[in-house]
């Protein structure tokens, strides 16, 4: 019967998928000199087939039987992360009603999903496809469970890996899954396909059918087995007939001063872009300051750049500022947000100590990997030894995993604590064996809040210890990402290994995530966006560009102020903002410098800066909502001075601070609002300081009335260069006949007016 059942399954249905062994391929679109031998299909396999039918059907999802109760009674493990508990479920829960070997078009595991019964989650399952019969196969044959010694998934491959379209175009993806034993298998139709960005592709047809929408560099990811693997697409952007990026004659717009602008330029005439020409003298200066700083120039130091006539000057300036005591401020306040120093999470002498440490480290350029490798290894007295508030901050193996992998990979693997990854390749057993690395990180004076007591605590490392994988009730392993476990030796912290294997060159993540952050730090977007999204399905705009600046921050041995020359260097960096007709569509493919809003603490520095008036930071937040007050900040003290988030501020809070609760550049808001807007009209922040006796409107109205010389000093303060004609004499109107008493209103109108503009609000 069951012979007779499969003969006239196999006469009804399509032909069985494509096996081949060895290197041999056989299937539409890909071409292969050699002869291919076909293996025999002798059975379906559940871990190759009937997992990835049902997963690509949906079954196993959040919404439906993936769901943490399951659905129907009925529970499957979310995208098939635990294997063997779904053949038990599917084949001996419930008394084994789904699963009817004698009579499998009868089975549930058939009849629901094609509504042959009623079925909640609707029709899933054509009876006439392909999937349908593998299915009744398989149970036909017995429904055999995984099996331990069955060759395992090594590799994706997708067909072809690039192509060049033209919006309104169509292509047809092929992936292939290789396996240890040799065999290749053509996976199309149990891939999940998913368009990285659809402004520019769509997924068409869900085995592998996409269409191009737009314009510009994207990818389509297809999913198979927690495995992803990437098709990139390309689709310049429109030109007129006949004209390519290379006739047009713009030399200065295609300079190269590095290897940063020989892959963009590349990428740009790839893409029919034509970038902007490079800023003006004042636009860079100002740009330069903010970027590697955080603070505005003088106007002492606008007029003698301006005036200067040395050709290497830029470069010159570069040099400066980077080793100005404002660069340590600021990126120590930056890299602050990474390592989460906040009031909120940790007592105040224990967040000075951290933060006084990560500000040495910046001050004397410490290579990143060193720097970070003090920190995964830290242990000592938390006032002694600044780099175990980290620990303080995450005191659970599965905290401080996630946030290592977050703050120094990009890597968010905190699905995968739960299920194995819905977006990534990370499973659920390499979360907890990457988790059991920390499972002997102890300190003395831990009492759950890191804000309780003193904050005196000591780091160390206890010799044994594991952490439990709740799906087993075993300990997994301990092992870093996609690395072979850690032998444990007695005496040995297992963070040294963690440490070699996180910092190592070789490590695909953690030298792409800080250049990356870098990069973002200076365009304000990154190579890839969010500057926290490493994952696979989330690809570069410009890989060659990624790739080119991690190795040479390799060979520069992690020295970020070389990573920061050279881009502050480069001439995709000191382009204009001003956008060209051939490049006014581009946001993301740096063909021009893409302006934003000043971040919080830098435009309320920039304020002071230009008032002469000083914020007063006598205050921090407590856990509960409460302050009290504090004597960290001397009068005259810099928001980006600041020890931590916790410091009460209305300006910081209304215009987005970093609040430093995740390890999220997400948590950095630059979105306006209403009452930003309101501030600025109303607030305090900027009227109070305007009108201050003791500030630089005070001080201008004090010399001789020169209506001319007040308007130039008030744009060199506000916005880094002189006014032009039409703006002079704009302002000259304003002021001119108004008597004396009335004056001082006049000039404060005339500074609020600078420092509500968009260009003083704006990096640009």
């Amino acid at each position: 019967m069951r012979r007779f059942l499969l003969l006239a399954l196999a006469v009804f249905f399509w032909p069985l998928n494509t096996l081949v062994e060895g290197n041999a391929v056989v299937s539409t679109g890909v071409s292969n000199s050699s002869t291919p031998r076909v293996a025999p299909v002798e059975g379906w396999s559940f871990q190759r087939h009937v997992i990835p039918i049902l997963t690509k059907a949906g079954c196993n999802t959040g919404g439906c039987h993936g769901a943490l109760a399951g659905k129907g009674g009925f529970r499957l493990s979310l995208s098939a992360y635990d294997p063997t508990a779904d053949f038990l479920n599917i084949t001996r829960d419930a008394l084994g009603r789904r699963i009817e070997t004698g009579d499998p078009l009868h089975s549930l595991l058939l009849t629901k999903p094609t509504a042959a019964m009623p079925h909640k989650g609707g029709r899933r399952l054509d009876p006439r496809s392909e999937d349908y019969r593998i299915l009744a196969e398989w149970i036909a044959a017995g429904a055999e469970g995984p099996r331990k010694d069955e060759a395992q998934l090594e590799r994706l491959e997708v067909i072809p890996e690039r192509l060049a379209l033209k919006k309104g175009d169509r292509a047809q993806l092929q992936v292939l899954a290789h396996y240890a034993d040799g065999l290749i298998e053509d996976v199309t139709r149990w891939t999940k396909f998913t368009a990285t960005d659809e402004t520019l592709l769509r997924v068409s047809d869900p085995n592998g059918g996409l269409e191009v929408t737009g314009y510009g560099e994207g990818a389509v990811s297809a999913w198979f087995s927690s495995r992803i693997v990437l098709a990139r697409v390309i689709s310049p952007f429109p030109v007129e007939k006949d004209m390519t990026v290379e006739s047009l004659p713009f030399p200065a717009q295609w300079a190269s001063r590095n290897i940063i602008d020989s892959a963009i330029n590349t990428q740009l005439r790839q893409l029919n872009l034509v970038p902007s020409g490079p800023a003006d003298d004042a636009t860079f200066l100002r740009r330069s300051h903010l970027d590697a700083t955080g603070a505005l120039p003088s106007p002492e130091v606008v007029s003698a750049f301006l005036a200067d006539s040395n050709p290497k000057k830029r470069d010159n300036l570069i040099e400066e500022l980077l080793k100005s005591k404002e660069f340590t401020d600021y990126w120590s306040y930056r890299w602050a947000d990474l390592f989460l120093i906040s009031g909120s999470h940790l007592r105040p002498a224990a967040v000075k100590t951290y933060a006084q440490w990560l500000r040495a480290q910046v001050e004397k350029n410490v290579p990143w990997d060193v720097l970070v490798r003090e920190v995964i290894t830290a242990r000592g007295g938390s006032m002694e030894m600044g780099a175990t508030n980290f620990y303080a901050v995450h005191q659970d193996p599965e905290t401080m995993a996630e946030n290592v992998s977050q703050a120094f990979m990009g890597l968010s693997i905190n699905c995968a604590k739960c299920h194995n990854h819905p977006l990534e390749k990370w499973t659920n057993d390499q979360y907890y064996a990457f988790a059991n690395l920390f499972a002997r990180v102890r300190a003395k004076g831990w009492g759950g809040d890191a804000r309780s007591g003193d904050g005196v605590r000591t780091l160390y490392s206890a010799p044994s210890g594991d952490l439990l994988q709740p799906r087993t009730g075993r300990a997994q392993p301990a092992a870093p990402l996609d690395a072979l476990p850690v032998k444990d030796v007695e005496g040995v912290d297992r963070r040294e290994a963690l440490a070699v294997w996180l910092t190592a060159p070789q490590n695909p993540y953690f030298t792409r995530a800080i250049v990356n952050r870098v990069w973002a730090g200076f365009f304000g977007i990154g190579i890839v966006n969010a500057v926290d999204d490493l994952r696979a399905s989330n690809p570069a705009t410009n890989e060659p560009l990624l790739s080119a600046l991690s190795e040479f921050l390799v060979a520069e041995h992690y020295d970020l102020k070389s990573l920061m020359r050279l881009i502050l260097q480069s001439a995709a960096y000191q382009r204009s903002s001003e956008p060209l007709p051939r490049n006014r569509e581009d946001t993301r493919y740096f063909s021009r410098y893409y302006p934003r809003r000043l971040g919080a603490e830098v435009l309320n520095d920039a304020i002071c800066n230009v008032t002469a008036v000083p914020e007063a930071f006598t205050e921090i937040l407590l856990g509960d909502g409460s302050s009290e007050k504090t004597e960290f900040y001397p009068k005259g003290s810099r928001a980006v001075q600041l020890y931590d988030s916790s410091v009460k501020s209305y300006f910081l809070k209304a215009f987005g601070r970093n609040q430093r609760e995740i390890t999220c550049e997400c948590e950095r808001s630059s979105q306006p609002s209403v009452i930003q807007a309101l501030h600025l009209a109303n607030g305090t922040t900027l009227n109070d300081k305007l009108s201050a006796p003791t500030g630089s409107v005070s001080t201008l109205l004090q010399q001789p009335r020169d209506d001319a010389a007040l308007v130039k000093a008030a744009f060199l303060r506000c916005l880094g260069r002189p006014p032009n004609a039409y703006e002079k004499d704009a302002y000259l109107k304003l002021l001119a006949g108004v008597p004396d008493a009335d004056r001082r209103a006049s000039v404060e109108d005339l500074f609020w007016s600078l420092l509500t503009s968009r260009e003083f609000l704006f990096q640009h």
